[in-house]
């Protein structure tokens, strides 16, 4: 069930209505219920999965609680190795086998096993790490094992966040399911504001500049210069609006009824650098790999090389989290990268900084890292979208191609070639409307600073405020586009 769906539109309605009818000590049913429902609108079967690991990790973190010594340690890999396992068959079996071909083949050698014809379970990559980090933080003693069956299950199975997160942690969300949550008007609304805005990211947006974006990336030798330049910058704000878009949609469809789930995104465009976007872009996931990869591995606590190594690890299986495919390693790996030369660079770049006086203009200095960042951050995307890596490979080395051409060939007005160009096969209109979407978006973005949207919106006077809630419905409606596309992160 898709957040951008009349279906999600009943069933929230539905639930939420329910939620508040229903005594408080039975509501826990009804969530399970209804995120059980909402999970096998997608493949049915596949909620045989999620119990499986939801009983193990249940049953594990009782035992580890009541364990001592080299016991307690035995369940908590019993836990990571179940939930691993099944990410690594359905997510990565067919990738490594396949890769194992390749590698045999060389050796004129051949590969006996059979490839594995199953779908990736929706979701997958999101809940295992969110039944994991229950089972660590037990085992590290800073939560207590959840004795309620069914509400450790909907921990897991929360359905706002079910399938594309945040990826909450057990101290924040758990305790929520036994609060009392009392209609609340604030809540209700400023829950119902954020999930507008969050639609309006989804479909105005993310779905608009996908058409564009497809019509490149999904044949790229047919372009270069000038129309792959603006489809890997519209792709940066594709994937964005579409992952920030549904984590608006989660984290309001949750505070409608009460509940607090995680800030996910914090304006990650506006950061000043690599180091500082992953501060503000897809946190809970950045957070997780900090927390149960990168200082278990010794952080910066180390000897420099080891430090660079433990960066570039992290980064390398955060990029192999998000799909099974070279292109996502090569992601991570440059981002890895991106840290360690600023660490290395460092000191070179605060020399530059003062030779040249620019910390005197700290407008300008501030605007030059925050388009250097964005720059480099839309370069590594290209590894991202790119379906291979021989794509990726031709995207970058044709960026610049034939610019001068192509720039005289949009000046001379003809509507053809601006519109292969310039508009990436589509009319000047689709155009316009991306480009100024995305215009009203970082603008609202600039003027939020701290603040979430619906906040801001709450400060601003009456006539304004219903101003804006008309505008954002009629720009849904009229401008949205309503092709029930999947959010991008649903395949990890």
């Amino acid at each position: 069930m898709l957040f951008n769906s009349f279906e999600f539109l009943l069933f929230f309605c539905i639930v939420t209505f329910l939620y508040f009818l229903f005594p408080y000590k039975q509501r826990w049913f009804l969530l399970l219920a209804a995120s059980s429902y909402f999970y096998m609108a997608f493949v049915p079967i596949y909620i045989l999965i999620l119990l499986f690991t939801i009983v193990i990790d249940y049953a594990a973190g009782i035992i580890i609680e009541k364990a001592a010594g080299k016991r307690k340690k035995v369940f908590l890999i019993i836990s990571v190795v179940s939930n691993i396992g099944v990410l690594a068959v359905f997510k990565y079996y067919n990738f490594l086998n396949e890769n194992l071909c390749s590698l045999l083949h060389i050796f004129n050698y051949n590969n006996s096993l059979p490839f594995l014809n199953i779908l990736l379970p929706i979701g997958l990559s999101f809940h295992t790490f969110q039944a994991l980090s229950y089972t660590i933080e037990v085992y590290r003693g800073n939560q207590k094992a959840e004795k309620h069956f069914g509400i450790y299950a909907l921990y897991v199975m929360f359905y706002p966040q079910l399938v594309a997160g945040p990826i909450e942690r057990p101290q924040h969300i758990l305790h929520q399911f036994y609060e009392k949550h009392d209609f609340n008007y604030y809540n209700v609304t400023n829950g119902l504001k954020l999930m507008a805005w969050g639609l309006f990211k989804k479909v105005v947006i993310a779905d608009r500049l996908a058409i564009m974006v497809n019509q490149v990336y999904n044949d790229p030798t047919k372009h270069e210069g000038i129309p792959l330049i603006i489809s890997t910058v519209f792709f940066s704000f594709q994937i964005f609006c579409d992952f920030s878009g549904y984590t608006d949609i989660a984290l309001g469809s949750a505070q409608v009824m009460g509940f607090r789930l995680m800030q996910n995104f914090n304006r990650p465009y506006f950061s000043r650098s690599i180091s500082e976007f992953w501060k503000r872009w897809h946190i809970s996931l950045s957070s997780w790999f900090k927390d149960y990869l990168y200082i278990p591995l010794g952080g910066n606590k180390v000897i420099k090389w080891k430090w660079y190594y433990n960066l570039f690890i992290t980064f390398l299986i955060s990029g192999l989290w998000h799909g099974a495919n070279w292109t996502f390693l090569a992601w991570g790996a440059i981002h890895g990268f991106y840290l360690i030369f600023a660490i290395i660079f460092g000191p070179f770049k605060k020399s530059i900084t003062e030779r040249t006086g620019i910390y005197k203009y700290p407008f300008i200095k501030k605007l030059i890292q925050v388009f250097t960042t964005f720059v480099l951050v839309s370069f590594a995307w290209i590894f991202f979208r790119a379906n291979t890596i021989s794509d990726a490979l031709y995207i970058i080395s044709h960026l610049h191609t034939n610019i001068f051409n192509q720039l005289c060939q949009i000046s001379k007005n003809d509507f053809f070639q601006r519109s292969e160009l310039l508009y990436l096969g589509q009319d000047k209109f689709t155009f316009i409307i991306a480009v100024l979407s995305i215009a009203i978006m970082e603008f609202i973005h600039y003027k939020q600073k701290n603040r979430k949207v619906p906040e801001m919106i709450s400060l601003a006077p009456l006539w304004l405020r219903w101003s804006c809630y008309y505008m954002l419905i009629i720009i849904i409606m009229v401008f949205g586009v309503f092709s029930k596309s999947q959010f991008i992160y649903f395949q990890f």
